[in-house]
């Protein structure tokens, strides 16, 4: 990953910081995950949540996003 992809996912981070703390809780993870997946399922939103903050502080930092952010298959 280079330089620009970075700061391209910075940038969809910080779209969804809507506090601009730096961080995403929560509610800002639900509201990214209705933007991302239309119909997705709220049931596992939380759930996912936990398994993006991992080190579960009960938000999810610039470091974690770019992990899942890379992890995802973003083609379907």
């Amino acid at each position: 990953m280079n330089d620009e992809d970075v700061a391209r996912i910075r940038k969809e981070f910080d779209s969804f910081d809507k506090d601009n703390n730096g961080l995403i809780d929560l509610q800002e993870f639900v509201d990214m995950i209705a933007s991302l997946y239309p119909k997705s399922d709220s049931s596992y939103i939380e759930g996912g949540f936990t398994l993006i903050d991992d080190n579960g502080d009960g938000l999810i930092d610039f470091e974690e996003f770019l992990r899942w952010w890379q992890d995802e298959d973003w083609e379907d």
